[in-house]
């Protein structure tokens, strides 16, 4: 039986079954990744006002959510929001924009800016998700000092029509492959619970798959007042818990990384989902919803016998703020 197959039959299991799964899933993820946690923050720089229609999204066109909103942040604020994520002890950091893509100009140069204070600064793997962006952007983005392109096929493609309709599904295909031939790691994922079949998941999960990504990022629905998909419930703790232990039997030796919708989906499961494969945890709140304590996470996943990454001795670097560059040196 292929990977993809047992994966499809996961997604029906229930009881004892599941459990087992559950174990041969921790079992490929220890042998791939040990028993450590990759740990991410990321900052929303820009919020709202995108013209796409996405129908989950509270930033969209389409959304009349009660949001915060904001041009993008200043280089500085978005160091500062940098700097605690390294004292929370994230190992990962990314910036986040709203928007179809970032287009080279003056909202590009001040990302690029901020990149190169960041890793001026601290040792934090970089990360960008700017939208379906060009060849040009990309290649900048690593110049400055992003080791990893971030960007979700969101569903299926067989379901890409009832979320979407003012973008192709292509495009974003596109940018992941252009993110690799860039030299750039890539972070792709997709969010579950949006209407879609048992089938559309494993679908999804096989195009992540077939594009090679690095890390997979696992969202889960948490419908919001005010966008078209606010009818919706979202994904039930063990739904939640049969897609990760399915992505990691098809993507042994990828990062398995739990994103947003965790704390309302998951509920009392998320410590099973983290024994359930998972490499990796969001921490610190999303894009326009908070997330719980750090304090909590860090006892789950020590509680789990687990341990979270740290950046290596040595590199850890977090200067004072009167070592700190300014934009002008």
């Amino acid at each position: 039986m292929s990977a993809v197959e047992r994966a499809r039959q996961v997604l029906e299991l229930d009881g004892a079954a599941l459990w087992g799964a559950v174990a041969r899933a921790a079992a490929l993820r220890e042998r791939r990744h040990g028993r450590s946690v990759n740990l991410c923050w990321i900052v929303n720089a820009r919020s709202g006002g995108c013209d796409q229609d996405c129908a989950f999204c509270a930033q969209s066109a389409r959304s009349a959510a009660d949001i915060p909103r904001h041009q993008l942040l200043d280089p500085e604020e978005i160091v500062a929001r940098a700097l605690r994520a390294v004292r929370e002890g994230a190992v990962r950091f990314s910036i986040v924009t709203s928007g179809r893509a970032v287009e080279p100009g003056p909202d590009l140069d001040r990302i690029l800016e901020a990149v190169r204070l960041i890793a001026g600064e601290t040792s934090l793997h970089l990360c960008a998700s700017l939208g379906v962006v060009g060849p040009g952007v990309l290649a900048a983005l690593k110049q400055a000092g992003v080791s990893r392109y971030h960007h979700n096929l969101e569903t299926a493609p067989s379901h890409w029509p009832h979320i979407c309709t003012t973008r192709p599904f292509e495009e974003s295909r596109r940018v992941i492959r252009d993110a690799r031939e860039a030299g750039l790691e890539v972070c792709c994922g997709g969010i579950f619970g949006m209407g879609e079949s048992a089938d559309q998941r494993i679908e999804l999960l096989e195009e992540i798959d077939r594009l090679g990504v690095d890390s997979v990022a696992l969202n889960f629905f948490v419908p919001l007042p005010g966008t078209p998909l606010a009818h919706l419930s979202g994904p039930s703790p063990l739904e939640c818990l049969r897609v990760v232990v399915a992505a990691r039997l098809m993507m042994p030796e990828r990062d398995i990384r739990i994103c947003a919708g965790r704390e309302r989906n998951l509920r009392h499961l998320q410590a099973a989902a983290m024994a359930a494969g998972a490499s990796g945890l969001m921490i610190g709140g999303y894009l326009t919803t908070p997330g719980r304590a750090v304090e909590e996470d860090l006892g789950m996943i020590r509680d789990l016998g687990l341990e979270p990454d740290t950046i290596p001795e040595g590199r850890a670097t977090l200067v004072t703020d009167d070592e700190r560059p300014t934009l002008e040196s």
